[in-house]
């Protein structure tokens, strides 16, 4: 037992994470004392290089076709030219924030850029999700749209991408589901932190 020890505390753990997923580890001291560990920040476009992506047609919801991550290096500009179609992705990242897919379009009559997806999180966090998303939009009007699904035991949320800080119509699909994963990244970090006071 103390040569495991003694081999544990001479061992170099390295550990490759995303910036929100080391920034939770460092903030709540997760790691091992007894082990020298070395976070390896990867970059954020690479988390949806294996995601499931689907081009679908927004008034018939019929899959259009079915891309692989290179899908993601496009402008988000590309939905303005595609009006007809939304992007809908799943990615086995999404079961850390409670979300099960997201879809991204533009809006007809707006023009701006829509995030739709399912949250995974008890009603009684109602008010809590409420507080974040408000401080997040500033409360501007028309910016996010919350509704508990009785049938899915989920909240359906809709937001405005361009509301969002640092949304950049030159930014990429990948950029742009990168913001969106942290956004939601930190709304399921805030609960959490509301749970446990």
């Amino acid at each position: 037992m103390i040569e495991k020890q003694q081999a544990l505390q001479q061992s170099n753990v390295e550990l490759e994470l995303y910036k929100e997923e080391k920034e939770y580890i460092e903030k709540n001291e997760l790691f091992f004392e007894e082990s020298k560990l070395f976070i390896i920040e990867k970059e954020p476009i690479q988390r949806f290089a294996d995601a499931y992506i689907e081009r679908s047609n927004k008034e018939t919801e019929e899959v259009i076709a079915i891309e692989n991550g290179a899908f993601l290096n496009q402008s988000v500009h590309y939905l303005k030219e595609q009006k007809n179609e939304f992007i809908y992705l799943e990615s086995r990242w999404f079961d850390l924030i409670g979300v099960e897919a997201i879809s991204l379009e533009v809006d007809d009559v707006f023009g701006t850029y829509d995030v739709m997806l399912g949250l995974k999180l008890q009603k009684k966090y109602e008010k809590s999700i409420k507080n974040y998303l408000n401080d997040l939009f500033n409360e501007k009007q028309q910016s996010f749209d919350l509704m508990f699904n009785q049938n899915d035991g989920m909240w359906d949320l809709n937001f405005t991408l361009n509301f969002i800080q640092k949304f950049d119509e030159d930014m990429t699909l990948g950029e742009a589901y990168c913001h969106i994963y942290r956004l939601l990244f930190n709304l399921a970090e805030t609960i959490e932190e509301t749970s446990i006071k």
